[in-house]
Formats: structure tokens, C-alpha cells, sequence
């Protein structure tokens, strides 16, 4: 659950504070920062809703994946070549990204668990 409600408010945060969105986007790079942030910021909220109440846990965990790839290889280990930062800075930096990329990869092994909505859902579809 946790996954879900911190993709969810990070997607949400994307739309309403342009330094968590376009202005950050911006600065690392990307082409077409305003577009970027709001794809971005739809997936986290959609994918992260279904997460969150365990819907389609495994394929919503897909492009959260991405999304988390993503920001480690365009925000962390960037951090490796910064004068007086390092690896173990990056490594800092990084925990919480880690755990959720863990905490993903989890969830795409497992599923969302028994008490899921797709627990329900598939439970049903099999009593039918």
C-alpha cells in the first residue's frame, strides 16, 4: 500500500508544483518537460491508485518500474561525477528509490496478495 500511496501523491504533486514537475523535468533534461512531467505524473496516479487498492497489481507495477528507473539513472547516478559527492552520496540519495524498486519488483513476483482486489476479483472468476 505504501507503494501505491507514494506514487499517487508524487503523481499528483507533478501536476500542482511545477518544482516537483515542469521546473524539474527542465533541469534534468528532458525534451518537452511540460508534457513529460504530466505522462509521468498521470502514470504514478493511475498505477499507483491500482497499487494501492491492489487492481492489477502486477501490470500497474510495469510502468512505475520505468518511471523509477527512470529518475535513478536521470537524477542519481548522475550524482557520481558531481565534485564532492560521490558514491556514497549517490548511495544515500538513492535508498529510497531502492526500496521502492525492491518493494516493485516484489509486487510483480507476487501480486497484490490475498487481501487484494485482485484476490477478489480472481477469486471469483474462478468460482464461476
Amino acid at each position: 500500500m505504501a507503494v501505491g500511496l507514494i506514487f499517487f501523491t508524487q503523481g499528483i504533486l507533478k501536476f500542482l508544483d511545477p518544482h516537483m514537475g515542469v521546473m524539474r523535468f527542465t533541469r534534468i533534461g528532458f525534451p518537452l518537460p511540460e508534457f513529460t512531467a504530466h505522462f509521468t505524473g498521470a502514470f504514478e496516479i493511475v498505477c499507483g491508485l491500482l497499487v494501492l487498492v491492489g487492481l492489477l497489481t502486477r501490470l500497474a507495477s510495469i510502468p512505475l518500474l520505468v518511471v523509477i528507473l527512470t529518475a535513478v539513472a536521470t537524477t542519481k547516478i548522475p550524482e557520481l561525477s558531481h565534485p564532492g559527492q560521490g558514491f556514497w552520496f549517490m548511495v544515500s540519495d538513492a535508498r529510497t528509490d531502492f526500496a521502492m524498486t525492491m518493494c516493485l519488483l516484489f509486487l510483480l513476483s507476487v501480486g497484490g496478495g490475498a487481501w487484494s482486489l485482485d484476490a477478489l476479483v480472481w477469486k471469483e472468476e474462478a468460482s464461476r
